[in-house]
Formats: structure tokens, C-alpha cells, sequence
């Protein structure tokens, strides 16, 4: 019996008939500077991935009519304790052009997945705050992010997290994230999205410690 043919991927292109990384590679070696030709496959390789996988991504944001940059600030907003979001923070952390940040908020209120406020102490401060309709949409929209994109990855748990620390150092030596801060700002941000621990319920009678 035949093996089963595997659905073509990246946006429905059959797959090459060769890996044109490594054919570029080759050439760079032979024709144009052999000590730059791996520094050519690490970005033809991150370019092609990042295609492929940006199609995958897209056509599951657009079931759920939305853009990446939207969903992206919309989970933000969800996992958020106080579901809001100054839109200078969207700016700075997600790296968006504070005019597209704006642009990004216009069409998710007028989706009615955030409105905005003012700031309760700082009357020059707007927040993002997410809508109940956008808390769901941003729940199934990560449902079927996760399961047909992210958990569907062609590598193996190990292999994804070598690649992710590969590619931070790549990002680090390239001056992309505040090395010497990025561990106490993360564990900072653990602690504020960490759900507080349920209290315990006084029943009549009984004292709680």
C-alpha cells in the first residue's frame, strides 16, 4: 500500500523538491563568502520557518476574524489580574508603533472585544480593558491556536526548548531584550499574573486558623 500523502503546509505550496536552505549554503560556499554561509542558513532557515509557520497561524486568526497583532494584545489582556492594559505598556513590551497600537485598539472596541478607560490615577493614561466577549474570543481563539498550530510543531519537547534558547541568544546578541533585567522582570510578571489562593471558607461554628 502507498504511503499517505501529507497535506502540503506553508500556505498550501507543495513541498520543494529540494531544501533550498541548504542548496543556498552550498552556493555561498562555493561562489560568494565561505565564512558568511552559515550566518545565510541560520536567516534563510528563520525566514522560511517563520513563513511557514505565520501561514499556519494566520489561517487560524482568521477564523476567528482576527490579526495576530489584535489576538496577541487581546491575551495579554485576559491573562492580565486587572484585564487592562495601559496602551504605552502594549507599545514598549509587544514592540508596535504606538500609532498602530491605536490603530490595533480601535478595531477590537469596535469588535467590542476591549474598551477603553481612563486611568483611575493618572488622567493622561488610557487603558485597554477586555470585554467579556473579548475574553472568550481571545479563550477560543488560544484553543485552537494551541491545538492545531503549536502543539502540532514538527520537534520534540528538547528540541524545542534548545531551539528557543538558541534563538534568545541569537535576539540577546542582537540587543533585543534588557539581558541583565529579563530574568527579575519575567519572575515579576509571574507573580503578578499568579492566580491568588482561595480563602478559606468560615463555617458557622468553627474557627479558622
Amino acid at each position: 500500500m502507498a504511503p499517505r500523502a501529507t497535506p502540503p503546509r506553508g500556505g498550501g505550496f507543495e513541498p520543494a523538491p529540494f531544501d533550498v536552505v541548504e542548496a543556498s549554503r552550498q552556493v555561498w560556499l562555493s561562489h560568494w563568502n565561505p565564512e558568511a554561509a552559515s550566518g545565510m542558513a541560520v536567516f534563510t532557515a528563520i525566514l522560511r520557518s517563520q513563513q511557514l509557520l505565520a501561514d499556519e497561524v494566520n489561517r487560524v486568526m482568521r477564523r476567528h476574524e482576527l490579526t495576530f497583532a489584535r489576538y496577541e494584545v487581546l491575551t495579554w489582556l485576559a491573562t492580565d489580574p486587572e484585564s487592562s492594559l495601559t496602551l504605552s505598556w502594549i507599545s514598549k513590551t509587544l514592540r508596535i508603533p504606538p500609532a498602530t497600537v491605536t490603530n490595533i485598539i480601535d478595531k477590537l472596541e469596535a469588535d467590542r472585544l476591549v474598551r477603553r478607560v481612563q486611568h483611575p490615577s493618572d488622567a493622561r493614561t488610557t487603558l485597554a480593558v477586555i470585554t467579556p466577549r473579548g475574553r472568550r474570543v481571545a479563550q477560543s481563539a488560544t484553543d485552537d491556536l494551541n491545538t492545531t498550530v503549536y502543539e502540532q510543531i514538527g520537534l520534540s519537547e528538547p528540541q524545542r526548548e534548545q531551539l528557543t534558547d538558541l534563538l534568545a541568544e541569537l535576539r540577546a546578541s542582537a540587543n533585543e531584550f534588557d539581558v541583565e533585567r529579563s530574568q527579575q522582570v519575567i519572575e515579576e510578571l509571574g507573580t503578578r499574573h499568579r492566580p491568588a489562593p482561595a480563602r478559606p471558607r468560615r463555617k458557622p461554628g468553627i474557627d479558622v486558623a
